[in-house]
């Protein structure tokens, strides 16, 4: 019932056209939509009911991002509702009213170099009387512009150190980064920024204990967000290969496209059963999900690369053209196989889990 009130809903408020729309105008994500799927209550879907959500599970909050996938929904989904509300709330801190009401958005502020690094962190936390000061420059921000608080890992002398900041705050200024997916990424600089021991989530110098939670919910969130791009993009393909003739037949009649075609749906399906794996152990045991999100992130990735090469060229000429709706499901496969973790970073998590790897 979820998924299919999600598909109505997004075919009508967010078709791709929307991500174009969104491009064009030079704006993040439409408010509009976000303010609807908040009143959906899709904001609060990993948020306890005491503070305004409906406590729906991982599972469920999959299910959503699958299905914002097929249409290439931009929201600050992915960084509020899932990693910071996971966070926050298995951390025991403050602002889960806030995230259910729609009236506070996150960005996670943790990336510094090219590849998904937490444990390298290197962002200085100084103590600062009873508080910290924070120096130093995170890239690749997801929803870095329109945020209004920040999660923020630095290090302390204590050792990594958890954030949560509203984004004005003095000291702060960002930059944004146009990347090909056309969505809210940016640079952000701390140039002294004063943080409270109220800012903390978790313990200091445990900051990486108190995001694990949140990275593995997001991880999960963004494979199942990769899984839905793919299935979107195969429709779009499929759809394609009934109406383009060649010869003076439709081209999805030629066996060769055929088989292409059948390879595609099967790697989705099978890609599809690990994101249903993932939300289960997540709900189940989410401490133990590291090897469930890993597998279902690796191979999101792959399924979507796949998808996203045989879209474009079963498409033709037509595939790599802006006036066609294709190139924006490769870009968002593009950016959204780095961000959080790449094939090989979550590899190499499912290869030690498995004993394959030192």
């Amino acid at each position: 019932m979820l998924r299919d009130a999600a598909r109505g809903f997004l075919d009508d408020a967010a078709p791709v056209s929307n991500l174009r729309a969104n491009r064009d105008a030079g704006r993040p994500y439409d408010p509009a939509l976000w303010d609807e799927m908040v009143k959906m209550g899709w904001a609060g879907v990993l948020i306890g009911e005491d503070d305004g959500g409906s406590d729906m599970g991982f599972a469920a909050a999959n299910t959503l991002a699958e299905e914002m996938g097929r249409t290439l929904a931009a929201s600050p989904f992915l960084s509020t509702a899932v990693i910071a509300a996971t966070t926050l709330r298995r951390a025991g801190a403050p602002g889960l009213a806030e995230i259910a009401s729609g009236a506070a958005t996150y960005a996670l502020a943790i990336d510094e170099g090219p590849k998904f690094a937490p444990a390298a962190t290197r962002m200085a936390a100084r103590a600062d009387g009873n508080g910290f000061s924070l120096s130093g420059t995170k890239t690749f921000v997801g929803e870095g512009t329109s945020a209004t608080r920040l999660l923020v890992l630095a290090q302390s002398e204590a050792g990594p150190t958890l954030f949560s900041i509203d984004a004005e705050r003095a000291g702060i200024s960002r930059e944004k980064l146009d990347l090909v997916d056309s969505r809210d990424h940016a640079r952000i600089t701390f140039d002294d920024v004063v943080a409270t021991g109220e800012d903390v989530v978790g313990e200091v110098g445990q900051g990486l204990a108190a995001l694990a939670p949140g990275l593995r919910a997001g991880q999960a969130a963004l494979a199942a967000e990769l899984t839905g791009l793919s299935a979107g993009a195969f429709a779009m393909t499929a759809g394609y290969l009934k109406e383009r003739k060649q010869f003076g037949r439709h081209i999805g009649s030629f066996q060769a496209l055929q088989h292409r075609a059948a390879h595609l749906w099967s790697e989705i399906e099978v890609t599809a059963s690990t994101i249903v794996n993932a939300g289960r152990v997540l709900d189940a045991t989410p401490d133990e999900a590291d090897l469930a999100v890993s597998l279902a992130k690796a191979r999101a990735t792959e399924t979507a690369n796949l998808a996203v090469r045989e879209g474009v060229q079963m498409h033709g000429g037509i595939g790599m053209t802006d006036d066609f709706d294709m190139g924006f499901y490769m870009k968002r496969a593009r950016v959204a196989a780095e961000w959080l973790g790449d094939y090989g970073y979550h590899a190499a998590v499912v290869a030690r889990a498995r004993g394959d790897a030192a």
